[in-house]
């Protein structure tokens, strides 16, 4: 603590205080004091070791500034194709398409993103759409040599099929094949009586779409910017469909690189 400073105020000196100066004052009684003598004022001068509150404050408020982030400078090929949106109109499926082609400025194939607000969480669907340019997954049927690859921590596999008889062999490898997505179950139907038949409906390029998980939103990618405008339209009224209009707050597209584009959404 710092030096205290105390200042002892006589009888005669309390009688040239003005009334308003009494009443601000506010005395503590010292043992040992003559009487009519007070102390009516204790200070204490901050040591080093104590910075005063106020340079307290200061330095909590110039961390706070540090951490404010500037807004993010858009460069002028973004502003060039912001220009031709309006941010205020809902456009059709149609004229939004083509917007989103021309608006992306990005020298490689970007894609189609679709942004979706929706009235609820926990929403689910699956589709399968007539343009999805997908990747080929690769299948494969539980057996003991499949097994055994993933014992030694082989695990080439996309999609893994399990008939019920399989499964007692597979518990061992729930830690392994869950956190993966790979674990067979009736819910995602690959866990099947006669998984050699299931094989054909994995290969389709099935679409799944389910809300995130703390969050009424869905964020899809429906095609490529180089795709026809008709594949890109049929993917996205498809997309629309299984999750239905009504469900739908507000949706916007854009390319990989390129502005947002609010599209109408007819119930």
């Amino acid at each position: 603590m710092g030096k205290k400073r105390i200042t002892i105020v006589g009888e005669e000196t309390k009688k040239k205080e003005s009334k308003k100066s009494l009443k601000e004052e506010k005395g503590v009684r010292v043992p040992g004091l003559k009487g009519g003598e007070r102390v009516v004022a204790v200070s204490a001068e901050p040591t080093p070791e104590e910075p005063s509150v106020a340079k307290t404050m200061e330095g909590k408020e110039a961390e706070a500034q540090k951490k404010i982030k500037p807004p993010k400078a858009r460069g002028k090929n973004y502003q060039a194709a912001r220009a031709k949106i309006d941010p205020t109109k809902l456009y059709p499926l149609t004229e939004a398409i083509q917007l989103l082609k021309q608006t992306s400025y990005s020298r490689f194939d970007g894609k189609a993103e679709l942004h979706l607000k929706v009235v609820r969480k926990g929403i689910e669907a699956k589709t399968e759409l007539p343009f999805l340019q997908a990747k080929e997954k690769k299948i494969v049927i539980v057996d003991d040599k499949v097994i055994k690859q993933i014992e030694t921590g082989k695990i080439d596999f996309d999609i893994l099929l399990s008939s019920p008889e399989m499964m007692p062999k597979l518990i061992k490898f729930a830690k392994i094949l869950g956190p993966k997505g790979l674990m067979p179950s009736p819910k995602n139907g690959t866990l099947v009586a006669k998984p050699e038949q299931a094989i054909k409906s994995f290969q389709k390029a099935s679409f799944d779409i389910r809300t995130e998980k703390g969050a009424p939103l869905i964020h899809l990618v429906f095609g490529s910017v180089k795709q026809p405008e008709k594949e890109l339209l049929a993917n996205l009224e498809t997309i629309i469909k299984a999750i239905s209009a009504k469900n739908i707050q507000k949706a916007v597209i854009k390319a990989t690189m390129g502005p947002a584009i609010k599209i109408a959404i007819d119930n």
